[in-house]
């Protein structure tokens, strides 16, 4: 039997049992949906049983399927491992597209890391930076539109591989000449000040701050929502305006800006890569998630280095030009 065997259409049942329709799976495999339809008659001789039955919502599993489903997939994937070995990943020739979802807070100042490392270490690949939608994200990852989804832990589906990769914090922000930037930043002030939301999702006039004022009874006035991070900057610095964002993405504001301690006990959150399984053992991905691992760990030196970089770049222009620089 193993002879005339046809791995294809194994390959094409872990599909089938993994998504249970056969639409889904044909495109997950690259495959016409006839042509998988086809394969499933096969398996379906090979097995003598029906394996899929249609129902009224998706396709059924027979029992055998649900006993096959398990050691098919993990003998699948040790072929796989198998396979890796064998090929490898050698990222100075290698010419992969990967692609990376993350909210534009989050491209701006880690993907602006990460795209100098994988440009210095594989510079024949192709990276697209994608701004994830939560109605799409699921069948994205599925499909390979999506290689890794950097999140704060939303949108995570049950089945998906996932590896905390940052800390972060939030903090306060407003135009450094601004009233409120002249002390500690106070509950009552605070709560006076009109606020900036950002609302990744559009049109949200509450969030994490409003959830922790209420638990000590008190609100703010959020007067504008914004569903762009990068779009807070030039609002904050024409008016008095206060946001609360990620301590990180600061860095992507540039100069003119005070960040103030938030007077009110917000958590943080944990960011996490996450994929689909069917990447979990491919070694172009492994070698991909490995990097994001790397600059995550390493992210608030190079923020660090870049913002030295930028303040001897400013001096130098300064001299350049004869002026006096500004102290203080």
């Amino acid at each position: 039997m193993l002879r005339n065997l046809d791995l294809n259409l194994l390959v094409s049942l872990e599909a089938l049992l993994a998504e249970r329709n056969v639409t889904r799976a044909a495109r997950r495999l690259g495959l016409s949906q006839p042509a998988l339809s086809g394969q499933l008659a096969r398996l379906r001789e090979m097995f003598d049983d029906p394996l899929l039955i249609a129902g009224p919502r998706g396709m059924i599993p027979s029992a055998r399927a649900l006993a096959l489903q398990e050691p098919l997939t993990e003998r699948l994937a040790g072929l796989a491992d198998l396979l890796a070995l064998r090929t490898g990943f050698a990222p100075e020739t290698a010419e992969e597209t990967f692609r990376i979802a993350a909210s534009d807070s989050m491209q701006a100042v880690f993907g602006v890391i990460l795209l100098a490392r994988i440009a210095e270490t594989a510079p024949r690949t192709r990276v697209a930076l994608i701004r994830p939608i939560a109605a799409t994200i699921a069948r994205q990852m599925a499909e390979g539109e999506i290689d890794v989804l950097i999140t704060p832990g939303k949108w995570i589906e049950s089945d998906w591989q996932t590896r905390p990769i940052l800390e972060e914090r939030f903090v306060c922000v407003v135009r450094a000449d601004h009233p409120a930037a002249r002390a500690p930043l106070d509950l009552d002030t605070f709560c006076a000040l009109d606020h900036l939301l950002v609302s990744p999702v559009g049109g949200g006039f509450t969030g994490v701050v409003d959830d922790a004022l209420a638990a000590i009874g008190r609100s703010r006035r959020v007067t504008v929502s914004i569903q762009d991070f990068l779009v807070a900057p030039p609002l904050l610095a024409c008016t008095d305006l206060i946001a609360t964002v990620p301590s990180r993405v600061l860095h992507a504001f540039g100069p003119g800006f005070a960040a103030l301690e938030p007077p009110v006990d917000l958590a943080g959150f944990t960011a996490v890569a996450a994929w689909h399984p069917r990447t979990h053992r491919d070694p172009a991905q492994q070698w991909l998630r490995e990097q994001i691992a790397d600059v995550a760990a390493h992210l608030d030196e190079a923020i660090a280095e870049c913002c030295a970089a930028e303040a001897a770049e400013t001096a130098r222009t300064v001299q350049a030009a004869g002026l006096e620089p500004i102290r203080g």
